[in-house]
């Protein structure tokens, strides 16, 4: 028998010519033919934790809450009571002093956080540092053991076609390890989040509680965070999506700084990718790249000299085919760093430096709450500047006074959170201190203009 499959081997690799004999050797022994990753599970495992959150959440208590029909209807009936909501993940330690990074949505907002080791020692962990909008969280174990941990890869070394492993707890099991190949790079919009994610795609069967697990290379390097699966039935169909390493390694170096949230560079830029048709005319002979359709005059890409109608088709020798390669690209860097951008304009391409900075709090955005005695009390209120539109996902041509929260008499007439005030009784509203003197400015009834996603929309009002 081992004579046939040793036969067999060998004529196959003859059979692929120069190139099998440059990169294989022929089996010379039955334990090179029966290949194993058990080598490699065993040194990458201990690294991988499983965790439990426990957060309490308020639950309406009503009478109709078993009805399927009626409770839609009396949903906000009734009062409420604390409830305590488990979830369960798996996670992964980056730093033999403990630091462990999960997901947000396993982590997030939890009161407790019990981490659970492959050798069945439990930590009770903190977190450092959240972002819901990428999906990610770093924790620390309260403890002085020196642990096993993962190395980060540098992401763009990942290849499409690679061999990878996927360790995490699905259903919660037990640890288990699936094998697959990274199946696709610079995905967008397929992981949990705001859609700005950027993404390593596997065909590794990934499910539910592998949420925050490990994607390795046959290093054992770490290539991504496990973070969600597309699936139509919550199983696995193949096509899963992990956080690039080369992020997650920027969000471990943030927390170990002290931040709490994650600190994004601000562009100040809004654009689209390239299609066939916009290239051509152009004169583009390659379809790659991001045309620049908005710029705010703060924007360190338009102090850098860039214009509406300018073309980045490269970031640091990296290609940029669209914003979400762009926002990872920048966020990997960090602020206060300075990336070199390929710049497509006028038929020819240059390079520019770019300094990477915060996003500016000018002119200065002060909160302001409207009077608890006034028409409409307790309503939050801010300028719109750059740091507002980045922190609220607000296009960059947004200005005027925003709505952060309505407070609890304002709903009633239909202000919600994010609209921004065009005008009051028919005078526009330019500073949020006049909120309360325009409202009163008209004795028997009110109007109220705001623009909510492009729109412009009456709120009108009795007294």
């Amino acid at each position: 028998m081992f004579q046939r499959t040793f036969l067999a081997v060998f004529i196959l690799l003859i059979g692929l010519g120069p190139i099998a004999s440059a990169q294989s050797e022929i089996p010379t022994s039955q334990a090179q033919i029966q290949l194993s990753f058990a080598p490699l599970v065993k040194r990458a495992a201990p690294a991988v934790v499983n965790i439990y959150a426990k957060r309490i959440v308020q639950q309406n208590i009503s009478p109709f809450q078993n009805d399927p029909f009626f409770r839609e209807f009396f949903k906000s009936f009734g009062n409420t009571r604390p409830r305590v909501q488990n979830s369960l993940g798996s996670g992964v330690i980056v730093s033999s002093d403990g630091i462990v990074v999960s997901n947000y949505h396993v982590v997030g907002q939890a009161q407790e956080i019990r981490v659970v080791l492959n050798d069945k020692r439990e930590y009770s962990a903190s977190v450092l540092l959240s972002d819901q909008g990428s999906d990610l969280a770093v924790l620390k174990l309260d403890s002085f053991d020196a642990m096993p941990f993962l190395t980060f890869r540098n992401s763009d070394t990942v290849e499409v076609g690679e061999l990878v492993l996927a360790i995490g707890n699905p259903f919660g099991i037990g640890q288990t390890v699936t094998s697959g190949i990274v199946s696709g790079l610079a995905r967008t919009g397929g992981g949990a989040g705001d859609g700005r994610g950027y993404f390593v795609q596997t065909d590794a069967p990934i499910n539910p509680g592998n949420s925050g697990g490990a994607l390795i290379d046959v290093k054992g390097d770490l290539i991504g965070i496990n973070t969600s699966i597309l699936s139509k039935s919550g199983g696995s169909n193949g096509i899963g999506f992990a956080i690039p390493a080369s992020l997650v390694q920027q969000f471990v170096d943030q927390a170990r700084q002290g931040k709490t949230s994650f600190q994004r560079p601000w562009a100040g830029i809004h654009g689209q990718e390239l299609t066939a048709e916009v290239a051509q005319s152009l004169g583009l002979t390659d379809v790659n790249g991001m045309i620049i359709l908005e710029i705010h005059p703060q924007s360190p890409f338009s102090k850098s000299g860039f214009n509406v109608g300018d073309v980045i088709t490269a970031i640091d020798d990296q290609p940029v085919s669209g914003p979400a390669e762009m926002y990872y690209r920048i966020s990997v860097r960090g602020i206060g760093a300075t990336i070199n951008v390929m710049r497509f304009r006028d038929g020819s391409v240059d390079a520019v430096d770019v300094p990477l900075i915060s996003a500016p709090d000018v002119p200065r955005s002060l909160i302001y709450t409207s009077n608890e005695r006034g028409i409409l009390p307790g309503v939050v209120l801010r300028l719109v500047n750059p740091m507002v539109q980045q922190d609220m996902g607000l296009p960059n041509s947004a200005s005027g006074i925003i709505v952060v929260d309505p407070g609890s008499v304002a709903p009633r007439i239909g202000l919600r959170a994010g609209d921004i005030i065009v005008a009051i009784n028919g005078q526009a509203l330019t500073n949020a201190k006049d909120f309360d003197d325009l409202l009163a400015s008209n004795l028997r009834r009110g109007q109220i203009v705001v623009n909510r996603g492009g729109d412009q929309i009456m709120l009108g009002f009795r007294l």
